[in-house]
Parts: structure tokens; C-alpha cells; sequence
């Protein structure tokens, strides 16, 4: 009987356990994990008292009780013999395995900075961060410096505006959200926070924390603010430091092939402790998002478990909410070659499509959480670039309507390909990572029948010739006027 051993209870560790079990009931399964299983994306909403912290549990007693699976809840990895196939754990305990999964995850990058480690400074990271933070806030209203602006940043700013906190980010590069938004998509974000009262500082950083009850934050261009509390987001590094020694492969992190298995037979990595395929191409990549963490888990438990299952790649994959203003960004958003702009300040409203010949390999898209046609065209530029159709036959249209991908995405069929091409090569089964179990998960076949519906439209006489004057687009190839 074979023994799994899968270190991390997140959501690539979770979704390995589960798939394991669906293919091998007799084996014999162990988790470690030094926090209980619970939704780390979803401490925002815990953070903005949108949601009690019992409903961020992901894998209670019981659920853990029927799936068979041992704990060592608490616990920590220390080292990794691969050759004696052992893991031990910090207190002393020696476990052995078959199959091991190293799902670790990240932690917070903890700047030079003079009085980062002060009273009232904190990351926030952990279920226990965001408890300090809410602790902290001692004021009706409190103050917050919030040092760093990319994307963790700006999911915690978006959770303390709901709050009604006075805030100010500070960041080192001359953007807001560097990776993920091009300069004018970011230019759109910061003027929406400033209108918002939020103040943004950019190309500067924190010379020096100061004071106890009352902070002092000194920057690099000699301003000082003042703020109740501090809170750290300049980063995350890969969890791969109790590696050393150990045989497996680490660069940035832990390099590992289509089957998302280590330079070392047996021993796989996931989530975002994994170096692997990219789904447009190049050298292996590490996409710390919880979409690519449940798939790497899926991949990995179904080939721990003695299937054969290839990964196709991760897609860079930016969603995000800032004080009510979406802003998207996948794949090579940030090429500048042969593209499709539209902009409009005063709403604001940015959309950036990005080409490789005749298929779409990236995209932005900035505009009011309102806009719920925005909020669809999403997720068909996300089909539209995860299925890398070719769109031959509608480039030009969306030179010309780069706003319409919703008639675009269901005449091309992206959506036919994608439920194709399910992550472990059969019908999905989504754990849903819904809140304490209280919804029922949503398959990717039942949320692509609500998106465009289970008749496919007729787009025959979908007109396909330039309108003229309404977009400042690049000019169509010589030949689109034969599509």
C-alpha cells in the first residue's frame, strides 16, 4: 500500500489529497502543515468583516476524517532525505513516503527597512496577521501607510478602504501595480484611488518606520507621513528554504516537468513553491495564483496516485478589485508589438488586447466594477487566451471592436476547446472553495453554460469590414478584408 505525504494544507496540497482519493482509496495519505487548511484569498473579506473567521475553514475534522487522511497539523518540514524517502518535521518526528508533494507555499519578504519589525509595523499574510492588524486599529478611523502597491498590496488597500480607513500606499517603482499593468492602466488606477482620498506615492521608498503609538514613515523624496499603523507588502518569496541539502532542483523555485514531478522520481511540487510550464511558452515559471495552485494539485495528486497526467502550462492571470475599479490583466499583457488599444480617461475605461499572428496571447482591461458587460468580456478574454484559437477570422474585427469579445469568444468556439481540455483530462470536479462549505461548487462546464448559454449563437452575418473613425487602432493586415 503506497504512502502519500503532502507538505502545505493549501490549495494545491487540498486539491492533491482529494484527487489522490478519487483514484486510490486504499493508500495511505498524510498531511503536514504548520496552520490549519483554511482560504488564504479570502482573509480581504475576513479583514473587511464581510466574513466570520469560521468561514475561511477549507478542510475541517471531519472533512479530513472522511477523506482518511492523517494530520500533523502544526508541524513543520525541517528536511528532506530523497534518497532515504524521509521527511522530518520539526519536532523531531521522521516520516517516510512513497510520494511526496512539497506544496509550502510563499511567505511575506520582510524589507531593510529601520523599524520594520516595530510596534504597530505588521505583514499580512496569515489569519494571525490580519488578526493583529484588526487589533491594532485602535483609532475609530485609523491611519494606515501601506508600503508596497502590487497586486497583494492592493487586495489588502481594497479591504481596508471598505473599512473606511484613511490610507496611502507607497511604492518604489514610478507605478502602482508594476506587474500586472502597463503605464497607462495604471495611470487610470491612481487617479481613480486619488479621487478616492487615497494617497499614492510612486518612485520613492521607506527610508525609516518611527514611533510607537503614533508612526512616522520617512521616504526616500523627504516627505513624512503619519499614520496609526504600518502595514508591509513589498513581496513574497517561495517557501523552498528547508530544501537545502535535499537533492531536488531549486532555482526561483522548485523546477518540476509536465507532470509537475521534481528532477527527483516520486517527489513533486505545486502551488507556488513550483517552477513549471508555461502555458504560452518559454522557460518554466512560477505563478503564485490559487487558480494554477488547484490545478498544479490536481496534476500532481492524479500522477502520485499512478496516472499518467500532462500539465499544459499556467497562464499569468491578474484579477483584482481596486476600491471599486477592475483592473484584469493575463498573459503577455505587457508587449507592445502588435496590439489593440482603446481608452477613454473620463470613465476611465482601458483595454488592451495583445496578438502573436492570429491568436490573442494577453490583455488588459480597467473600467468600473459597475460595468457588468466588462465583467463578462473577462472571462472571454481569458478563454479566448487559454485556448489560443486562432482568430484568423476576427482580428480585424476586433481591431475595430475591441469591446465585443463576447460575440467573438462564442463564434470562435473557445469555450468548446477549453471543456475539451479539462485540467486532468476528465470532467472537472471542483472542490469550489466555497466559505465553510455553505455553497455548492461551481464546475468550469456549468460556469461556461451561464456565461454563453447551451444554444451557440448565429454570427453568420457578423459584419466583418473596418467601421472607420471610431477607435484609434492599428491598421488591419493587407488580406483582412477576404475574412
Amino acid at each position: 500500500m503506497s504512502h502519500h505525504v503532502i507538505i502545505g494544507g493549501g490549495p494545491a496540497g487540498i486539491n492533491a489529497i482529494e484527487t489522490i482519493r478519487q483514484i486510490d482509496t486504499g493508500a495511505t495519505v498524510t498531511l503536514i502543515s504548520d496552520e490549519r487548511a483554511y482560504a488564504r484569498m479570502a482573509l480581504p473579506y475576513f479583514l473587511a468583516k464581510e466574513i466570520p473567521a469560521a468561514h475561511l475553514d477549507t478542510g475541517s475534522d471531519e472533512y479530513f476524517d472522511r477523506l482518511q487522511v492523517t494530520r500533523r497539523i502544526g508541524r513543520r518540514a525541517e528536511r528532506i532525505d530523497s534518497s532515504a524517502r524521509t521527511v522530518e518535521l520539526d519536532d523531531g518526528e521522521v516520516i517516510t513516503f512513497d510520494t511526496l508533494l512539497i506544496a509550502t507555499g510563499s511567505a511575506p519578504i520582510q524589507p531593510a527597512i529601520p523599524g520594520a519589525d516595530g510596534r504597530h509595523v505588521h505583514n499580512l499574510w496569515t489569519l494571525a496577521d490580519a488578526i493583529k492588524v484588526m487589533e491594532s486599529a485602535e483609532a475609530k478611523r485609523p491611519s494606515v501607510v501601506l508600503v508596497g502597491a502590487g497586486f497583494i498590496g492592493l487586495i489588502i488597500l481594497n479591504a481596508l478602504h471598505k473599512l473606511g480607513w484613511k490610507l496611502a500606499v507607497v511604492e518604489l517603482e514610478g507605478q502602482i501595480l508594476p506587474r500586472m499593468l502597463d503605464r497607462r492602466g495604471a495611470e487610470a488606477a491612481e487617479a481613480w484611488l486619488r479621487a478616492r482620498g487615497i494617497d499614492v506615492y510612486t518612485g520613492c521608498s521607506v527610508r525609516a518606520i518611527k514611533g510607537a503609538r503614533k508612526k512616522t514613515v520617512a521616504l526616500s523624496d523627504g516627505q513624512v507621513l503619519t499614520a496609526n499603523l504600518v502595514v508591509l507588502s513589498t513581496g513574497i518569496r517561495p517557501n523552498v528554504g528547508f530544501l537545502d541539502g535535499s537533492g531536488i532542483h531549486v532555482e526561483k523555485g522548485i523546477v518540476v516537468d509536465v507532470h509537475m514531478q521534481t528532477k527527483v522520481p516520486g517527489i513533486y511540487a505545486a502551488g507556488d513553491v513550483a517552477q513549471g510550464p508555461n502555458l504560452l511558452g518559454g522557460p518554466p515559471v512560477i505563478h503564485a495564483i490559487q487558480t494554477t495552485a488547484v490545478d498544479h494539485g490536481r496534476i500532481a495528486g492524479a500522477n502520485m496516485a499512478g496516472q499518467t497526467r500532462t500539465y499544459p502550462g499556467s497562464l499569468v492571470m491578474n484579477i483584482l478589485d481596486v476600491a471599486n475599479l477592475h483592473c484584469t490583466s493575463f498573459g503577455r499583457w505587457q508587449d507592445t508589438g502588435d496590439t489593440t488599444v482603446v481608452w477613454n480617461a473620463a470613465r476611465p475605461v482601458y483595454r488592451k488586447l495583445v496578438w502573436d499572428g492570429t491568436r490573442l496571447v494577453g490583455g488588459i482591461i480597467v473600467g468600473p466594477i459597475e460595468d457588468t458587460t466588462m465583467l463578462t468580456d473577462v472571462g472571454m478574454l481569458k478563454g479566448l487566451i487559454q485556448s489560443q484559437v486562432d482568430l484568423a477570422e476576427w482580428k480585424h474585427y476586433l481591431h475595430e471592436r475591441p469591446w465585443d469579445l463576447r460575440r467573438v469568444y462564442v463564434a470562435s468556439r473557445a469555450a468548446s476547446k477549453l471543456l475539451a481540455q479539462t485540467t486532468i483530462g476528465t470532467s472537472s470536479k471542483s472542490r469550489g472553495y466555497h466559505f465553510n462549505h455553505l455553497s455548492p461548487p461551481t464546475t468550469p462546464s456549468e460556469h461556461h453554460a451561464t456565461l454563453v448559454g447551451t444554444q451557440p449563437a448565429n454570427f453568420d452575418n457578423l459584419p466583418r469590414t473596418p467601421t472607420p473613425g471610431i477607435y484609434k487602432t492599428p491598421p488591419p493586415a493587407k488580406d483582412a478584408a477576404k475574412h
